[in-house]
């Protein structure tokens, strides 16, 4: 193992990834539907880029919760409880909570897409 996995494992940026590309998913389909709806006023395009950046969006999420359920090892110990103050215990509750809200991520990527399967017009 190298110096850099143990930071890499302790650190919380990987835990809050998942509900940051959610954020910038909804800033970006927010954006585009606003600026296609605007100036030509037909949905297609937009329908389009939403398919395509919820695609992306729910791939990336996926490669960060399969990161989460790797760090957080339940299959090994099967254990939920996570209170010691030991280097593992934080390790496996931050896969934990990652795994947990990219769970949540995705399900709100779904939610923000949703409305391009109903909508019709930009009117």
């Amino acid at each position: 193992m190298t110096e850099e996995t143990p930071f890499r494992h302790e650190s919380i940026w990987h835990m809050v990834a998942a509900p940051t590309v959610w954020t910038l998913h909804f800033a970006i389909i927010y954006a585009i539907t606003a600026v296609e709806c605007s100036k030509i006023g037909t949905p297609e395009v937009a329908r389009l880029s939403i398919l395509v950046l919820t695609v992306a969006a729910l791939a990336v999420i996926g490669v960060i919760a399969w990161k989460a359920w790797v760090q957080w090892d339940y299959p090994d110990d099967q254990d939920y409880v996570h209170d010691k103050p030991t280097v593992e215990d934080r390790r496996e509750f931050l896969g934990h909570a990652g795994f947990l809200l990219s769970i949540a991520s995705a399900i709100g990527v779904i939610f923000v897409a949703m409305p391009a399967l109903f909508i019709e017009t930009c009117l």
